[in-house]
Parts: C-alpha cells; structure tokens; sequence
C-alpha cells in the first residue's frame, strides 16, 4: 500500500428536504385543511480515527465526498426521513485543517475519536406549520437549508513510540531492520528512505512501535532536501534516538545541525527524551572510536550529555544494549 500522509478534499453535508405543500382530501370531511410534513434533515460528514490504517491513500484519487440528502416532506403530516450521515475513516493520528492549513479544526490522535467537520440543512416546514386563524389554507412550504460544504486538508502524523532522526545513510533503516520485524529499503546511497517506515520492537513484556523518519539535512525546517514534511511525525512519538554515522569524522557538527533542525521546527521536538546512538562502530578503528567518541563528549561542555550508545545495526552490535536503555526510558 502506498504511504500518503497528505490529502486535500471538498466535503459537503446533505441538503435538508423540502417541505410539503397538501391538504386533506378525504370524503365526507368538507373541510380537510392543510397537512403537508416536514422535510428531513440532511445527513452530516463525520471523520472518525481507525486503527490499523497509517496511509491516506484512499483520498489521492476521491476528493469529493457528500453526505445524503433528506427527503422532502409528504402529505398526511408525513415528515421525510433524515439524511444518512457519511463516515469518513482517517488513521489515527490524522490532524483536519483549513484549506490554507492556517486553522487545525481537529486532532484525532485517539482510536474511536470523531470530528463533524459539515453539518447536513435542517428540513423545511410543511405548509401544516402556517395554519392560523386568518390563513386556514396556507400553500406555503419551506424549502430545506443547504448542508455545511467546505475544502479541508488532512494531515498524517504517524503515532509511535520511538522516531529514528538523522542525517541520510546514517543506517536508520538498518537499525529498523535489525530490531523490528520491518523491511525498509536498505542501500548504500543518500535518501534510501522516501516515507516513514513502522515496525514493532519488543523488550521483555513490552512492544514499542518505532518509525523511521527520511533522514533530515541543514535547512530540512525550511523545506530543503525532504523539507519538514517528514518532523510532525516525530511530533507524536516520546523519545528520539539520534542516530550518527560513526565513521563520520565529526559528530559534533552532525548532533548540532539535526538539533537546529528540530528546534526550528518546533513542536516540541526538542524536549523530548533522545538517546543519541553512534551507529557503522565495526567500520573504524578502536582508536579513531575512542578519540571522537572524547571529542564529542566535550562539545556538549557544561551541558546536560544525552546518554551516549555505540551499536552496528549491520554487525548486531550493541543491540541489547539499546532495547534495555529504551525500555529504562519508558519505564521512568
């Protein structure tokens, strides 16, 4: 199935029914008066979060959906019956905003949850309604109101536990890979990863879900590279392993450019728990190892450090270690 985190569609609630304009005519009753029903009330537009679902792919090629209609009104005080309301389902996680995306409407960020994004016309009045002591046969009926109609983008921001972060071939699907169940694109070249990839990794008695992110470079807030469409993913999730290239030489400048990055970003990124992972340790040397492992540790000077782990996804190094340092984070 094809990843889409991003779709825009036009949405219209149902019209309400139009009233109905009759009178009695039965024999033997002279004078039968009016009788017309009201018209039914137009059926509403409802997004509702779905588990198991993490695309938006149904809405690449629909992006027009209304709700039904009520049905008009009817004659013997028969009122028509109400539109039936359209159930839209999102995956969970799916932010609803305006068409210009300046105003979130909804985050639906909880299995079960519902948005009314458009509400259906109420029914006209049937001529019944405008009996009166001077007007006893009235022939006017109201016609129903028109259901709420508008453009609305919908926004995907995957929900997991753990977002992998870092440059490009830093060996984040690798990682994936080696400690989940999940198959990601793995090769030898930059932007390998083009969508987020999920996969599940267990600890003891625990799961988590971990995503892994298209690796980020300087400037990604600002739409460079594969811009920031990619970071509201890493929104949602509770802690960020940083991931580095080990066998690039200063880790330093590659920590601080992909911090940079989530902090202009925003949405609390930044704040989040991180564990930052050295990553391709079997592919250097001990001694070039140990001597940039020291200078990375200085350049945080006075600075809280984040813990510090060394692994080789490809190798199986270290494996353990990360699964049990995670796990302690969640369980704090």
């Amino acid at each position: 199935m094809k990843f889409l985190d991003k779709a825009k569609i036009h949405i219209k609630a149902g019209d309400g029914g139009n009233g109905a304009a009759s009178f009695r005519r039965e024999k033997y009753i002279e004078f039968g008066g009016p009788n017309g029903g009201d018209g039914g009330r137009g059926g509403d537009v409802i997004f509702r979060a779905v588990p198991n679902v993490n695309t938006l792919i149904d809405y690449r090629f629909k992006t027009n959906f209304a709700a039904q209609r009520g049905q008009n009104g009817m004659g013997r005080m028969r009122t028509g019956y109400s539109g039936e309301d359209l159930v839209l389902p999102v995956p969970t996680g799916t932010v609803i905003l305006s068409e210009n995306e300046e105003i979130e409407y909804a985050d639906l960020n909880a299995d079960g949850m519902e948005y009314r994004a458009a509400r259906g016309g109420n029914g006209g009045w049937g001529n019944l309604h405008f009996k009166s002591p001077t007007n006893r046969a009235p022939k006017q009926a109201n016609d129903g109101l028109p259901g709420e109609e508008r453009t609305v983008v919908l926004r995907l921001k995957l929900i997991a536990d753990i977002g992998l972060v870092g440059f490009p071939n830093a060996g984040k699907s690798t990682l994936l890979s080696a400690v989940t169940s999940a198959r990601p694109k793995i090769a030898n070249y930059a932007f390998t990863t083009l969508n987020p990839q999920l996969g599940v990794m267990y600890a003891h008695n625990r799961e988590f879900v971990m995503v892994d992110l298209p690796g980020l470079i300087e400037g990604a807030h600002t739409g460079v590279g594969l811009g920031d469409r990619f970071l509201g993913h890493a929104e949602r999730t509770k802690m960020i392993l940083h991931i580095i290239d080990g066998t690039e030489s200063d880790w330093a400048a590659r920590y601080a450019a992909i911090r940079h990055e989530m902090d202009s970003y925003g949405g609390g990124l930044i704040g989040k728990p991180e564990i930052v992972v050295i990553n391709k340790i079997d592919a250097i040397s001990d001694d070039e190892l140990k001597e940039r492992l020291t200078a990375f540790k200085k350049s945080f000077g006075r600075k809280k450090k984040p813990e510090i782990l060394q692994i080789s996804a490809a190798g199986h190094i270290g494996l353990e270690d990360l699964i049990s340092a995670v796990e302690k984070e969640f369980n704090k």
